[in-house]
């Protein structure tokens, strides 16, 4: 009779089934996301759209649903993967990409180069954005000093930069009529104007930050212990924190540059999984990475067949979602710490 394997090999192989079932699920919410809409469509006729370029449904299945759900999927990666990190690297389980105004600072300076400039999209929009969240993340980091710097100082920096960021973004729709009518979609978080170059261009960025991510897990795992043990077990508490702040202004910029600013994917996604995984990054990235995917899209279809013939905006649907779920993690008495 075979040796019943020890709970350490037995946890393990569960997590990897977990990963196998979220794999699964990521999948099907795909699949769902290009066949549901203001217009469904049957999935043989999916098929024969995705294989035929003279399919009736050519131009709605490849054009527009497809970019749209490769969009989806590289945002709710994005933004699952940096709320894990930025919750680990913060020690605050109630932490998101938003908390050292990295969304702030792409949303504040796509809004200026639409406002200045007239981008209003394309390359120029990405890489404005990635600017923004860069300069932002310095300044949090210098202000919430530096190689010395705390989760608490930095959380303070950035709650404060944040908050008049966000201000500004407010008082240059006001002021910029053109600017609010290119931006008003873009603000609110949305799928909908997805095409194949926008997932050209913010693909690198978010492919590149995901691996410096999953490549910091284990440093993240020696900061969540603080960085006196941090540095016993090895690990370089000041470097650790530059390399993750990279990673994270690469998938929030890239994210929000493409999609606008989205709430509550990077809060709860993490919150979930970690039931499932412990406080183990090296378990808890790729989790995220697949499962957050699923919320963004599952939101993505439930607001276009709850808004037809038209649709419900992404950012609108986690919003709505994520406020009683965010709630509930304010008022629970224990909060399980990453």
């Amino acid at each position: 009779m075979q040796a019943t394997p020890p709970p350490k090999h037995r946890r393990a192989a569960l997590r990897a089934g977990g990963l196998a079932v979220a794999a699964l699920a990521l999948l099907a919410v795909t699949v769902l996301s290009i066949t549901v809409g203001a217009k469904p469509i049957p999935l043989a006729d999916v098929w024969q759209a995705l294989t035929d370029r003279d399919a009736a449904e050519y131009a709605v299945v490849r054009q527009l649903r497809v970019p749209r759900t490769l969009l989806g999927l590289l945002a709710g990666t994005a933004l699952g993967v940096a709320g894990a990190a930025m919750q680990a690297l913060t020690r605050n389980p109630l932490a998101d990409p938003g908390l050292l105004g990295i969304n702030a600072g792409a949303a504040a300076a796509i809004a200026t180069a639409a406002a200045l400039f007239g981008v209003g999209g394309g390359t120029g929009q990405v890489w404005f954005a990635l600017l923004g969240a860069a300069a932002v993340t310095v300044g949090v980091y210098a202000i919430g000093g530096g190689r010395s710097a705390t989760p608490a100082r930095l959380a303070l920096a950035g709650a404060a930069i944040n908050a008049a960021l966000y201000s500004y973004v407010s008082a240059v729709m006001l002021l910029d009529a053109a600017g609010l009518e290119r931006l008003r979609f873009w603000t609110v978080g949305s799928l909908a104007d997805a095409d194949a170059g926008t997932v050209r261009r913010v693909l690198p960025f978010i492919a590149v930050g995901l691996l410096v991510a999953l490549a910091a897990a284990r440093p993240l795992n020696a900061l969540a212990l603080g960085d006196d043990a941090a540095q016993a077990l090895g690990a370089r508490p000041a470097l650790a924190r530059a390399v993750v702040i990279v990673a994270i202004t690469l998938l929030c910029g890239a994210a929000t540059a493409a999609c606008g600013p989205i709430v509550f994917v990077g809060l709860l996604v993490p919150h979930l999984v970690r039931v499932l995984t412990g406080p183990d990054l090296r378990w808890l990235l790729p989790y995220c990475a697949l499962l957050a995917p699923v919320l963004l899209l599952g939101a993505d279809v439930l607001g276009r067949v709850l808004g037809r013939p038209g649709e419900l905006q992404v950012g609108l649907v986690t919003a709505v979602l994520g406020g009683p779920l965010f709630l509930s993690l304010v008022t629970r008495t224990r909060t399980t710490r990453p």
